[in-house]
């Protein structure tokens, strides 16, 4: 099967290393082989219109995440780890999985972990999701470390669709909910219980992805959709720390910005403007306000550069 990412590896001492894989995945510590204080390999960060994906290449002996490194670095993620070239022996929640190319392992960042290579060369991508997001999404079956299985035919089908989102930023939007779709549906196949994808505030967040292009779309309308009052839909996204107003702003700013920056020679006549309308927004001046507080620069600037 062919590998999604070609692997980088420059020798250099084990702090860098570590160094760089704490700034994009978190609070893990990395093992060189016994003797040495080198390790090969580089790590690159990834931005997906929704999720971050890091691409970790490296020789170590092993790789871990301790109750320590945890308790320093609270969880905020979990990690889709698909093997992409050599083998890594995961260790979490009691399990121990040997990854070969293509394999996948959901990573849980709040229990502790370990990614052994024994000194041999590996090459993983790993997808970052909001760890509180996808608990309240699918339930406690995405949490403790879960194996996915090459076997099953929904196996075939996240594949694609990463792969696609890895290299077509066109059209992530479509690709998100298609990706958390066929997740959601792993993830509670054979499951006896309510299915955690069918909670309020899992069609909620679905509804918000599906029509947030639609400026006449507000929490309202959300609201009335769910057939539930504004301030039982608030309750709901208290969890995330947000209202549904924020989030649909949020989700907006988050698509004029995937827009403007992965836009096409042959359609820069469509202008900010354009982009702006585009997404959701009815208002210029809000549009612009709002670009600068988020991404700290102008939507100009974005669409430039």
């Amino acid at each position: 099967m062919q590998a999604l990412t070609i692997p980088v590896y420059r020798t250099s001492p084990v702090e860098i290393l570590e160094s760089e894989i704490r700034k994009v995945c978190g609070a893990f510590d990395l093992e060189p082989m016994r003797g040495s204080g080198l390790v090969a390999g580089d790590v690159a960060l990834r931005r997906m219109e929704y999720f971050d994906a890091a691409v970790v290449a490296l020789d170590a002996r092993h790789v871990q995440r301790s109750a320590r490194s945890i308790r320093q670095d609270p969880g905020e993620h979990l990690y889709l780890l698909v093997q992409d070239e050599g083998h890594c022996r995961v260790e979490q929640g009691g399990r121990s999985v040997v990854l070969a190319p293509a394999d996948m392992f959901l990573v849980d960042s709040i229990e502790p972990s370990a990614f052994v290579y024994g000194g041999r060369r590996s090459n993983q991508v790993s997808v970052h999701m909001p760890r509180d997001e996808m608990l309240h999404r699918f339930g406690d079956a995405c949490t403790g470390g879960v194996a996915v299985d090459r076997q099953d035919p929904l196996w075939i089908a996240m594949r694609a669709v990463l792969t696609k989102m890895l290299t077509g930023p066109d059209v992530q939007v479509q690709l998100r909910e298609a990706f958390l779709c066929l997740m959601g549906a792993y993830l509670q196949a054979g499951r006896s219980s309510a299915r955690a994808s069918e909670t309020l505030l899992s069609r909620a967040l679905t509804l918000v992805d599906r029509h947030r292009e639609d400026p006449t779309f507000g929490p309202g309308e959300l609201a009335s959709r769910l057939n539930v009052s504004e301030r039982v839909l608030q309750r709901h996204f208290k969890v995330l720390g947000e209202t549904p107003g924020h989030r649909l702003l949020n989700r907006r700013l988050e698509l004029a910005h995937a827009r403007l920056s992965a836009r096409p020679p042959e359609q820069a006549r469509e202008g900010v403007a354009g982009i702006a309308y585009g997404s959701g927004f009815n208002d210029l001046s809000y549009f612009y306000r709002e670009f600068r507080k988020r991404y700290g620069t102008t939507p100009g600037a974005v669409a430039r550069h």
